[in-house]
Order: C-alpha cells, then sequence, then structure tokens
C-alpha cells in the first residue's frame, strides 16, 4: 500500500510539471508570435485592420524623421485608411525637417483626404506642416503663424578675452568656417548669412501664397514672423475654420465623403527597440533621461538654454522660455 501510495504521488507531481512546461511553452512561444508580427509589420494594431481616420500627430521639435517619412508612406498604401488628421501641437524646429514632412503629406494628400488640426501651437515649421492639408482648423486660442526663418549663432568673443584665450585659424577661403564663435562676422559673412536666409523665406512665402490661395503681397504681410491666435490666422486667412478634431472630422464627411462614424486610429511611428542587451537599453534611457531633465532644469531656471540651439541649419521655430507657449516670444521669424 505505502508503495502504491508513492507511485501514485510522483506520477501526480509529474502530471503536474508536464503541464507547467507546456502552459510555458505556449506563452512563449504566443510571445514569439506577436514579436514576429511586431517586427515585420512595423507594429501589429487591430484597430488599423478595418476602416478608420489615421491620426498622425506632428508634436514637439520637428526635425527629419525617416521613421515618421516611411509611416506617411504606409498609410498611403493602407486601403484602410479613409481620410488623415495631421493633428500638430509644435512650435517648429529646422526648416529641413518641416520641409520633408510637407513634401510627404503632399503625396500623401494625392492618395487620401488630408486635412490638418492645429492644436494648442502650430508655428512656423508646425504652420509648414499644415499647409499640406487641404483644409486647416484651429482653436480660437491656438497659437499659429510665425512664418519666417531663423539663423542664429553665438558669440563668445567677449568671454574669451576675459578669461585669457585666443582662437586662430587658417582657411582656405575668408568665408570657410563662418560664422564662428570667437570673433564677430564680418559685412560678408551677414551678407552670406541674409542670402541663406533670404531664400528659405522666400520659399517658405511661397508655400503660404500657392496653399492659401493668397498674392504674393498678401503672404508677405502675413509672413511678418509674428504669432496669433486661431482666430487671428482665420481673418488673415492662414486656417479655414475654428474648431478641435470634430471640425475637421466633420470637414473629411461633408467635402471627402468620409463615412460618418469611423473610429480615429492615431498612427505613430513605435518608440525605438535597439538590439542593445536589455541592461545597456536601461542604461541608454537613464543617461538620455538625465540629460534631457539637466537641460529642462537650467532652461527653466536661467533661461540659459534655447531649444532651438540644438537645431543644425536653418530654424523656423517659435519657441517661449522653457518650451512652455504662451510666455514671451523670443526669435521667431527675424
Amino acid at each position: 500500500m505505502s508503495l502504491d501510495a508513492e507511485a501514485i504521488t510522483d506520477r501526480r507531481r509529474l502530471r503536474r510539471k508536464l503541464v507547467f512546461w507546456r502552459v510555458a511553452a505556449f506563452l512563449i512561444l504566443a510571445a514569439a508570435l506577436v514579436s514576429g508580427l511586431v517586427a515585420l509589420g512595423g507594429g501589429f494594431n487591430a484597430e488599423r485592420n478595418s476602416p478608420h481616420i489615421a491620426r498622425l500627430p506632428v508634436e514637439g521639435v520637428i526635425l527629419e524623421d525617416r521613421d515618421q517619412l516611411k509611416l506617411i508612406r504606409e498609410m498611403g498604401e493602407d486601403k484602410n485608411v479613409a481620410g488623415v488628421i495631421i493633428s500638430i501641437n509644435s512650435p517648429g524646429g529646422s526648416t529641413t525637417g518641416g520641409e520633408a514632412l510637407y513634401q510627404a503629406l503632399r503625396e500623401l494628400s494625392a492618395k487620401k483626404p488630408v486635412v490638418s488640426e492645429i492644436r494648442t501651437v502650430g508655428a512656423s515649421a508646425g504652420y509648414m506642416v499644415a499647409l499640406a492639408g487641404d483644409h486647416i482648423v484651429a482653436r480660437y486660442n491656438s497659437i499659429t503663424g510665425s512664418i519666417g526663418v531663423l539663423f542664429q549663432f553665438g558669440n563668445a568673443e567677449k568671454l574669451m578675452d576675459m578669461v585669457g584665450v585666443k582662437m586662430d585659424a587658417v582657411k582656405s577661403a575668408p568665408m570657410k568656417a563662418e560664422p564662428d564663435f570667437y570673433s564677430s562676422p564680418s559685412e560678408e559673412t551677414r551678407d552670406m548669412l541674409a542670402l541663406l536666409v533670404g531664400d528659405s523665406y522666400d520659399w517658405f512665402v511661397k508655400l503660404v501664397t500657392e496653399r492659401r490661395k493668397l498674392t504674393p503681397e498678401e503672404a508677405r504681410a502675413v509672413a511678418d514672423g509674428s504669432i496669433v491666435t486661431g482666430f487671428r490666422a482665420q481673418e488673415r486667412k492662414l486656417v479655414d475654420a475654428i474648431g478641435g478634431e470634430d471640425a475637421a472630422i466633420a470637414w473629411l464627411e461633408k467635402e471627402k465623403g468620409v463615412a460618418k462614424d469611423l473610429p480615429v486610429v492615431t498612427w505613430k511611428v513605435p518608440e525605438e527597440q535597439s538590439g542593445l542587451p536589455f541592461s545597456a537599453r536601461i542604461s541608454q534611457g537613464i543617461g538620455e533621461g538625465a540629460a534631457k531633465a539637466l537641460i529642462e532644469g537650467v532652461s527653466e531656471a536661467k533661461g540659459l538654454i534655447s531649444p532651438s540651439l540644438t537645431l543644425d541649419g536653418l530654424v523656423s521655430v517659435w519657441h517661449a522660455p522653457g518650451g512652455v507657449p504662451g510666455g514671451q516670444e523670443q526669435g521667431s521669424g527675424e
């Protein structure tokens, strides 16, 4: 009897182990399949598998983002996308970043109806992106405008004199590597920069002229670098209507025949999953977070760091101290 009881107990114990490992194997296989779908499909999203309106968030500083441009191309090829809302909350960014995004969205508009919604702020390159839509809506108190281009640079010449540091250089030509941070710019340097800014500004104004159906004179009158509310922007013909996402959806339904009551699904570039080991990704995240906290902390406390200083090349950006819209206007359209 004792041996039979022990045998039964052993069999039960073995059965429990087998059940555990079968369940574990099933869960591992399921996780692998989901990971494969994410890797192959650019992110699994069941909501995208039926007809919907795609919402494309354009937020923060605008830079050239190849993953975002790829996502926009995928929107154009997806038969389930009935229309697109460009949801903008951005003070602007690099001129080339805005240009690349604008061109990609104009190509998308040849395949899908596209409407722009300016939320809290859509200024400078943010407004440039809004121009890609065939209809623009903004809240009454949205911040928009700031049509213009900026090239800014620092000069530490006096500081270096105070600490007794002198910089020198041998150049292949006088205009090479101008302007620098250790000497005052020459008139020739200023003329070069003025030409650079002027070319980009003319291009921006031409977009406004064409997309908003203004005369060149009307476009230049509103392209003075100033920011305005959505209400004033409508008066200046920079936006078409006052409202939020509901107004954008209503336009898609009325003017483009998009089916009523379709869900709005956010299309967003998945956060990058690098091939680094888990511990290395944690270290990377901590480092990025610490750097961001340091920059934001200094900016909030002393107003020493401008977000536009982290941008290379020509900048089309409106920003307030600490990056909070509605503060004192700085560095736009000059």
